[in-house]
């Protein structure tokens, strides 16, 4: 993998140029979290959302780490995906919360999981340290894995104030410890993106995973593809087909109504109120990574795709391109937001701005905690490339990103 690629906006410096690993100081393994519209191991096919058939999870445990792979709902809230995220890692039935459930009238409890790292926050005995985790977390999977986080420090208090301590799930408490070392976001919309304005905004996208999953299923006895909507009522029925399945999903009510859906987490507004919540803690590394696959037209100044870009991602680039909203009261959109990779804007990349506090700095070999440590931009590479799901090879770099946190403190 030539780093040369990847240049960042502070420092002009080459994505993790300089920096030297040095011998590991952790062994904690790392869990791969998926983006909207992504799938487990177990769907399509055996085409991986990490990697396509390159397989990004066996290739870094070949090169030697401990790594799983998430997944959680494709179009869920953050929240109902923060908690399964907590009951796929450590074990469990899957609490989405009584205050939350309630407010958002649909079921409390969700699937039971045997457990990816079931050791999770036990104590070594040796260190007295708890077992801890790294998280790499691609688009909406970096809001996810940043609320995981905020739950893990806080708990919530809405939860405690309605639920029983004897019926409390842990990650509602506020008694854990650090449980996470690091998060590294790729292509994430820290502060949403604009192509949620585009027409009826995340649900055509939601229609086209949809149709695409339908294809590929064909008249297969099982789907390829898992909504994960059982909290809603929308687990599908014995003996329906794929395509009522999917033909409830699309048409529910829940992208209409309800914020507790991805529509509203990704979009710009909804993300200035999500950073309020989910800051950045202390005791927590944090690494973001850009991209972008467009090019400024001369003379116009809105931005096309560069050639080569998925040519499924072409229609939200060129909409994200131009758009701009200038609404009293919601996110401004301007010009700054017209870079993007397909399916985010670059600007709300390299962390969390709107309605946030976090630090934002450039990442020159040695991390400081607490703050976001921006990596860099990857020039041209579009959304789907930064997972190896386009041109590119990215097994290089994401052995980088394993040795980098492989290399920080384990206390």
């Amino acid at each position: 993998m030539q780093t040369s690629e990847f240049k960042n906006e502070f420092t002009d410096m080459s994505l993790l140029q300089d920096t030297i690993h040095g011998s590991s100081q952790n062994d904690y393994p790392i869990v791969l979290v998926h983006g909207f519209g992504g799938w487990g191991r177990e769907e399509m096919l055996g085409f991986k959302y990490w990697g396509g058939f390159s397989d990004i999870q066996e290739d870094l445990r070949h090169y030697g780490y401990s790594v799983f792979t998430a997944a959680v709902g494709p179009v869920s809230s953050n929240w109902d995906r923060a908690c399964e995220l907590y009951a796929q890692i450590k074990g469990g039935t899957v609490d989405y919360g009584e205050a939350h459930s309630s407010l958002y009238n649909h079921a409390r409890y969700g699937r039971t999981y045997e457990g990816l790292y079931p050791e999770w926050g036990e104590i070594e005995p040796d260190t007295g340290i708890p077992n801890r985790i790294h998280l790499i977390a691609h688009s909406q999977g970096g809001q996810t894995a940043r609320l995981l986080i905020q739950l893990l420090q806080d708990g919530d208090a809405s939860e405690r104030n309605v639920t029983p301590e004897s019926g409390l799930s842990s990650l509602f408490s506020n008694t854990q410890e650090s449980l996470v070392s690091s998060l590294v976001a790729i292509a994430s919309p820290h502060d949403g993106t604009s192509l949620t304005h585009f027409i009826d905004g995340i649900a055509p996208y939601a229609q086209q995973i949809i149709g695409l999953a339908a294809a590929i299923a064909g008249n297969l006895e099982h789907p390829v593809y898992d909504f994960k909507l059982d909290q809603w009522g929308l687990k599908r029925l014995p003996e329906e087909s794929f395509l009522s399945y999917s033909s409830r999903i699309y048409n529910s009510g829940i992208w209409r109504t309800s914020k507790d859906i991805s529509q509203w987490d990704l979009s710009p507004d909804g993300a200035k109120e999500f950073n309020k919540r989910a800051r950045a803690q202390p005791h927590v590394y944090y690494f973001s990574a850009a991209a972008e696959k467009t090019f400024e037209v001369p003379f116009w100044g809105r931005h096309v795709p560069k050639l080569f870009m998925n040519p499924f991602l072409h229609p939200s680039s060129f909409f994200m391109g131009s758009y701009t909203s200038d609404v009293p009261g919601r996110v401004t959109i301007d010009y700054e937001w017209w870079q993007n990779d397909g399916l985010v804007n670059t600007i709300s990349m390299s962390g969390p701005r709107n309605g946030s506090n976090d630090q934002i700095v450039a990442y020159s070999g040695k991390p400081q905690i607490g703050k976001w440590n921006y990596l860099g931009l990857m020039e041209s590479w579009d959304h789907a490339d930064t997972v190896g799901l386009g041109t590119k090879d990215t097994r290089g770099w994401y052995r980088d990103i394993a040795d980098m946190l492989g290399s920080l403190p384990a206390d």
